[in-house]
């Protein structure tokens, strides 16, 4: 008889055991990761908090495979991202995980469809293939009737939809969002914020990780983890 799937236990989606990242600074070392350790599981919205240099962009750049640890292992959906090559670590960033910043980083030249679509085109797809999961997207952030606008003709939450939007068209496993809710009002913060939680939730094995220094922004979370001195006060997720 096979097993249930809501029954079977699933791999974490982020696993990181003692992670320790230097950098030399002259002559001397900043330590920003002192043995950091954690384990967060899909299905979740999850907020990084802590102090200004406790560490938190670090552990999420490591996370996205964008820096590499000094020593440790991490694991992220599935892949050990310490035995990966820079070309390697390329292929998963594009393809397993998605980025969400706080100054959108949005392209002015294209259009708000193509800005969402720009994953799929910097994988070499074409614009006219990559186009209707964009323009799906759009939709889903609540903007199909702004698909051919520019940037400077969104509002500053609407940019910041647009970026989710963009985040998810190579369908990640890992949705990294980096203060992304820094520029906007309360009011549209909070809009973002459902949109987040909503992301997360909608697939078991997806993960949304949010760096944050508004508490209330945390708050909205299902879980959240605490940095201090280069160490995880609470890796559970």
């Amino acid at each position: 008889m096979a097993a249930d799937p809501d029954s079977v236990e699933r791999a974490p989606v982020v696993e990181a055991t003692d992670l320790v990242r230097e950098y030399r600074m002259g002559t001397g070392t900043i330590r920003a990761l002192d043995g950091a350790s954690l384990r967060l599981d899909g299905g979740q919205f999850v907020s990084v908090v802590g102090p200004s240099g406790a560490g938190k962009s670090t552990l999420l750049h490591i996370i996205g495979a964008l820096d590499t640890p000094t020593s440790g292992t991490i694991r992220v959906a599935g892949t050990d991202l310490m035995s990966l090559d820079d070309d390697a670590a390329s292929e998963f960033r594009r393809h397993r995980v998605g980025f969400i910043f706080q100054f959108f980083n949005l392209v002015p030249t294209l259009s708000a469809w193509e800005n969402v679509a720009l994953p799929m085109l910097l994988d070499s797809r074409s614009l006219a293939k990559s186009r209707p999961r964009a323009v799906e997207l759009m939709e889903r952030v609540g903007l199909g009737d702004r698909i051919e606008h520019r940037p400077s003709e969104l509002s500053g939450g609407q940019m910041q939809r647009v970026a989710v939007a963009r985040s998810l068209i190579m369908d990640p496993a890992v949705v990294l969002a980096d203060e992304p809710t820094g520029n906007l009002d309360s009011r549209t913060g909070a809009d973002v914020l459902d949109l987040l939680a909503d992301v997360a939730h909608d697939r078991p094995d997806r993960l949304v990780l949010m760096v944050t220094h508004d508490r209330s922004a945390a708050d909205v979370c299902d879980a959240v983890v605490t940095v201090r001195d280069g160490r995880v006060a609470d890796g559970q997720g």
